[in-house]
């Protein structure tokens, strides 16, 4: 299994935006093949800073997923309105 740490940090005026646009991506994800979990998270004290907690089957699956046309809408859709994002690929040790 493969757990992934996405955070994403929205530009200040674009908060709204990179919200919906991360909530959309939530259904279709969680049903492709290999998805064990696809949560998203809102800082309480930073609400421009996301994270996605992921788990999936393989680390395979995860990079199909990276390829998906829902992935690429999200892309063009926050296109400029990211300021920073960082991918973890974590494997659980206990």
């Amino acid at each position: 299994m493969l757990t992934i740490i996405a955070n994403i940090h929205a530009q200040p005026d674009k908060v709204d935006l990179v919200k919906a646009e991360l909530e959309k991506l939530i259904p279709v994800t969680r049903g492709e093949k290999g998805c064990i979990q696809y949560d998203l998270h809102q800082n309480n004290e930073d609400p421009s800073h996301f994270m996605f907690y992921e788990n999936w089957e393989s680390r395979e699956l995860w990079q199909a997923h990276l390829q998906a046309p829902h992935l690429e809408a999200w892309r063009k859709a926050a296109d400029g309105a990211v300021a920073n994002f960082a991918l973890n690929e974590m494997t659980r040790v206990g």
